[in-house]
């Protein structure tokens, strides 16, 4: 079967064009810009991709190769419904989907039990961190995580595996396509404000997704929202158990309340007991973007949502004290628009703020264009005095090597992919 993949660089589709590669199936795809994701899927294999998306460029791939299945992003039904490969496979009436079917397809053919990891932040540590335990168990898994990872592809068929560990988006619903053997749920707080318009349709999908897993488990607060209790399919743990800070060792608060709840759900996978899993989490090695350091003293993160970056500056704190220095790049202008009185007083306790633009992708063009100067002026007047507003440029990359040479731990927290921050900076400090 030939499956051709539009969006093959991102995050969700990149790890499912892995899998189905591994898995024996003829691979394609496109997206509209080149990025390191891209190298990345042509470096283990997966050498027919082209940029840019039109009529032409996927007619000559259907001719060499008639194209069987076409699995397309949610940015690229969201961004141009009437895209020209979404029209050429539609005149010519190929399978068209978006990735929820095809893995569901994978599940089934392979008889594989789903692992999913859902949240509003953390999923990709958390996901990480579940791979990570699996292989130390020495139980073989296949699965899909949105970033690069040091002990593994970002995607991964394992012949013969039981289980597959899969990081489940809430975006686009994606999530409630599938009906998972145990869930994860990392934390919820309301996001996606384009497909969910109140907080209460955000958590009855939630709800839903937790309804349709076999077993769960989830912290308390989220239980409450959510309107569980404990009984044997929802385990509920509390973030202020001290069995979690005294058996985990891993930097930062947020990581180890993700490998605690881990531990648990492999307890309920494997039988072995929650006190002794932790030891193995202890030495996980860390995932690409979340806290990754790309040389000492400078740090990347993905974190986008106020919850998360308060998360990614406690343990910046914990490393450097008072010596942090932030450079904030928002995940999509709607996002800051949204999450403008938060921001207010987020980044009190740095040292030196600096604020470049926004990454832009799926956007409400009605909404203003929040630049670094808005978003400086939104900040409380204290905040505003150690702010301020850049460019990705040689001038930021000066101030950048200053802060090291002075001994600041420098955190970058930015979206990633093509054009971002996070690829500046490995293009600069690589």
């Amino acid at each position: 079967m030939h499956i051709y993949f539009s969006g093959i660089g991102g995050t969700g589709l990149g790890p499912l064009a892995m899998i189905a590669h591994q898995a024996g199936y003829t691979v394609s795809g496109s997206d509209k810009q080149d990025s390191q994701y891209i190298q990345y899927l042509r470096g283990h294999g997966i050498e027919n991709i082209h940029i840019g998306q039109n009529h032409d460029q996927i007619a000559a791939v259907h001719d060499r190769t008639p194209i069987d299945w076409f699995v397309y992003s949610s940015a690229v039904a969201i961004e141009q419904p009437d895209a020209p490969e979404l029209s050429f496979c539609r005149e010519r009436g190929i399978r068209m989907s978006k990735r929820d079917e095809l893995l569901n397809q994978i599940l089934q053919d392979k008889n594989l039990k789903l692992i999913a990891i859902a949240g509003t932040h953390g999923k990709t540590t958390t996901t990480a961190q579940a791979i990570w335990l699996a292989q130390q168990l020495k139980l073989p898994v296949s699965y899909s995580v949105g970033a690069k990872i040091p002990f593994g592809e970002m995607g991964h068929y394992e012949p013969g595996s039981e289980y597959f560990i899969y990081e489940a988006d809430e975006f686009d619903r994606n999530f409630l396509a599938f009906q998972p053997f145990l869930s994860i749920v990392v934390g919820i707080d309301w996001d996606h404000h384009d497909i969910y318009p109140t907080r209460e349709a955000y958590e009855a999908a939630f709800a839903e997704f937790v309804g349709k897993s076999q077993y769960a488990v989830l912290w308390n607060d989220d239980a409450q929202k959510l309107g569980l209790s404990g009984s044997e399919q929802h385990k509920i743990l509390d973030k202020s158990d001290p069995q979690i800070n005294h058996l985990l060792q891993l930097p930062g608060a947020v990581n180890r309340q993700d490998a605690w709840q881990v531990a648990h759900a492999f307890e309920t996978v494997t039988g072995q007991p929650v006190t002794v899993l932790p030891e193995l989490l202890n030495t996980f090695p860390g995932v690409s973007r979340r806290f990754e350091y790309l040389r000492p003293g400078l740090v990347t993160d993905y974190a986008h949502t106020p919850p998360k970056i308060r998360g990614t500056l406690d343990t910046a704190q914990e490393v450097a004290g008072d010596n942090v220095v932030v450079v904030y790049e928002g995940l999509h202008n709607s996002r800051q628009h949204f999450i403008k009185d938060e921001l207010r007083g987020l980044f009190a306790g740095v040292k030196q703020l600096y604020i470049v633009p926004s990454y832009l992708a799926r956007e409400d063009t009605s909404l203003q264009l929040l630049t670094s100067e808005d978003l400086r002026d939104l900040m409380e007047p204290k905040i505003q005095t150690r702010t301020i507003p850049s460019a990705l440029s040689d001038d930021l990359q000066q101030a950048i090597d200053n802060h090291l040479a002075a001994g600041d731990l420098v955190v970058c927290i930015t979206a990633g992919g093509g054009g971002s921050l996070d690829e500046w900076l490995r293009a600069r400090y690589r």
